[in-house]
């Protein structure tokens, strides 16, 4: 309904004026309207408004300029996208939305009071938030397009900040390089097969019909990500899936049949088919997770301190412990060493490196390194890692690097992205030049006087 409304609203602004757009039965009461026409994409005094309550304070000047001309721009990149045919998956999109909407719900205090606020059914919501992340990785895509032939040599670095003065050059802050080794205390059999029967005592009442998957799954289920949506998951392809979750995934043909109990890193769960299309899957699951016994936890930290004593004492050294004691698959083979994955601009894509600052850590992590002096191994403590299980841990202050004024010597790669980026936001300002002048742009009257970043949407 919305999308006839865009385009009914910008054929009536192109040729009968706004006043063909006011949803309303007087000219006292508008609902909405169209204030810009870019190309043939409408922008809505609804999508302003609906912009200034998401970002509020955080809109530099006045928000009836910034709002449109940011909306208007992003119309230009959507349209670029459209010739350049970029496509987006749902499997890209759907765990950032499923993400995004969890952080809202307790924000809000509860779904309802979040239906509340939008006026709209979480299915609405979760449709809206679709659109717009869809739309927001069309136009990173097609900004990474247009500056994918930048390059910056080491000379254009050295060159740039030449004259900089040395307050002027960016500061880093504190960062750290840790290593670490986690055990998970053992989880006795009589445990595992208590979760194994109480999956198989779900496949059994759903069977019988005395209640769905779906209910089962929002009142037991551990994944608080599917949970709340009766265990449904997004659309997957295989390698996005742990694997052997992904295997029984796929092996699924039937929408009606309950899967055998299957173990992967987070637990064990019991899945149903929802959809399958060529390469991707869509199921819902239900996970629990083993309860781990204080006793067991006990036994894991008094083995976990001894190995921190004989690293004190250097009978062995970190790198050995890691690579034959650890239980982190991600760190055991790099030596302990725990990895930040990060965009690098000069690089145009996700870079991994052992630095960290000390909130890019996890939160346990972080506690615990903030004490400690480099080279000092820790006490053993508790911590939940990113398969959200509990583990025992040990970690090592490998490196502390002082907050400091970047330097060619320390942080060339820094520097060179300050340089790129420069580069990067100059052919992008320059290419919504051009783009301005072969785009039809019209503009309500009541909206045009604004100091626009590009002053170019005015002819």
């Amino acid at each position: 309904m919305k999308l006839f409304r865009r385009l009914w609203c910008a054929f009536a602004f192109l040729f009968g004026g706004a006043q063909m757009c006011l949803f309303a039965q007087s000219p006292d009461n508008v609902v909405d309207e169209v204030i810009w026409v870019v190309g043939d994409e409408a922008i809505l005094r609804s999508d302003v408004e609906a912009a200034r309550l998401d970002f509020g304070a955080n809109i530099p000047g006045n928000p009836y300029c910034v709002i449109p001309e940011q909306l208007a721009i992003q119309k230009l990149f959507l349209h670029q996208g459209q010739l350049d045919s970029v496509e987006v998956s749902t499997s890209e999109v759907m765990p950032n939305v499923e993400a995004r909407l969890n952080e809202l719900t307790m924000r809000a205090g509860s779904k309802e009071k979040l239906e509340e606020y939008y006026h709209k059914t979480m299915t609405q919501i979760r449709e809206m938030m679709f659109e717009s992340m869809r739309e927001q990785y069309i136009v990173e895509q097609v900004r990474s397009n247009l500056t994918s032939d930048i390059r910056v040599t080491p000379a254009e670095v050295r060159r740039y900040f030449k004259d900089v003065p040395e307050d002027s050059l960016p500061w880093i802050p504190d960062q750290v390089e840790v290593q670490i080794v986690t055990r998970q205390p053992r989880i006795p059999q009589t445990e595992i097969e208590r979760v194994k029967e109480e999956l198989r005592s779900y496949t059994e009442r759903i069977n019988s019909g005395e209640t769905s998957f779906s209910t089962l799954a929002t009142l037991y289920s551990e994944d608080p990500g599917s949970a709340r949506f009766g265990g449904e998951m997004p659309e997957y392809g295989r390698t996005e899936l742990d694997p052997a979750f992904a295997n029984v995934a796929f092996s699924l043909n039937d929408t009606k049949t309950i899967s055998k109990v299957v173990e992967s890193e987070y637990g064990f769960h019991i899945i149903q088919l929802v959809d399958k299309r060529g390469d991707k899957v869509k199921v819902r699951h239900i996970l629990r997770k083993p309860r781990l016994a204080q006793a067991d936890i006990d036994t894991t930290m008094m083995r976990m301190d001894s190995i921190a004593e004989d690293l004190r004492k250097e009978k062995y050294s970190f790198e050995e412990v890691a690579a034959y004691f650890s239980d982190d698959k991600d760190t055991r083979n790099n030596r302990g060493l725990m990895t930040n994955l990060k965009f690098d601009p000069s690089a145009g894509e996700q870079v991994r490196t052992s630095r960290f600052q000390l909130q890019e850590l996890p939160a346990e992590v972080a506690k615990v390194v903030s004490t400690m002096n480099t080279g000092e191994i820790s006490s053993p403590f508790m911590m939940v890692n990113s398969k959200d299980k509990e583990v025992c841990a040990i970690v090592k202050l490998k490196t502390h690097i002082k907050a400091h004024r970047a330097s060619m010597s320390e942080d060339f790669q820094v520097l060179k992205s300050v340089v790129m980026n420069k580069l990067q936001e100059e052919k992008i300002n320059q290419w919504i030049r051009e783009k301005q002048k072969s785009t039809y742009v019209r503009i309500n009257e009541e909206w045009r006087d604004c100091d626009f970043e590009y002053p170019g949407w005015i002819k």
